[in-house]
């Protein structure tokens, strides 16, 4: 499946649950991501925190001001077909995030087979030409096997709300970090993880 742009809104705008999702969903490879946030982001969310994200691929992080520049950035680091993904944060609507921009986006991701992300904090999902859109939050961690007291693999609450590849849908996800897997289960109506309960393992590819 060709790579191509996909959106992430945290449910909350400094819950890092977007950022592990992301990370997750990047194809394996020792190719170095492009990360570039806006000042607000930065200022909000914080820079990404490399020991918790656990990942040992190169990160070249651009820290800009305004949100015309990181889509610059964005779309200009998506002619370098060595990356192995580019991320960019955006805080808000700003003007410069409309239908044009994200289709830029999208066809530059598609020509270089390189996976991109936006981030988009405090935002509202106005119309773009993202081919996922995802509303991601944390979770409580999974029991951990071996101690009651020590938190399990992370999880998070996914709602794919538009897609033009596959069906829309929700789910809870857990990622096993030592088999770099996304492990998905669909949500119960009383908010807990049934054990077993339609978990699909996954490499996703973004």
């Amino acid at each position: 499946m060709m790579h191509t742009l996909s959106e992430a809104f945290p449910d909350t705008a400094t819950d890092a649950a977007a950022v592990g999702f992301v990370l997750a969903r990047l194809p394996r490879s020792t190719a170095p991501i492009l990360w570039v946030q806006d000042r607000l982001s930065r200022k909000e969310a914080g820079r990404p925190y490399l020991p918790g994200i656990g990942t040992d691929r190169p990160l070249i992080m651009v820290d800009l001001s305004r949100a015309a520049d990181v889509l610059w950035a964005m779309e200009d680091g998506l002619r370098c077909k060595a990356l192995g993904g580019v991320i960019g944060e955006v805080w808000g609507d700003p003007a410069a995030l409309d239908f044009t921009a994200t289709k830029r986006l999208a066809m530059r991701s598609e020509a270089a087979d390189v996976p991109c992300w936006l981030i988009r904090r405090a935002a509202s999902p106005d119309l773009s030409a993202a081919r996922e859109r995802w509303r991601i939050a944390s979770l409580p961690a999974a029991p951990h096997p071996h101690d009651a007291q020590a938190p399990g693999l992370p999880r998070w609450s996914l709602d794919l709300f538009r897609s033009r590849r596959r069906p829309p849908g929700q789910w809870v996800a857990t990622y096993d970090r030592a088999a770099d897997r996304l492990d998905l289960a669909a949500p119960v109506r009383d908010g807990t993880l049934a054990t077993g309960d339609g978990a699909a393992g996954q490499r996703a590819a973004g």
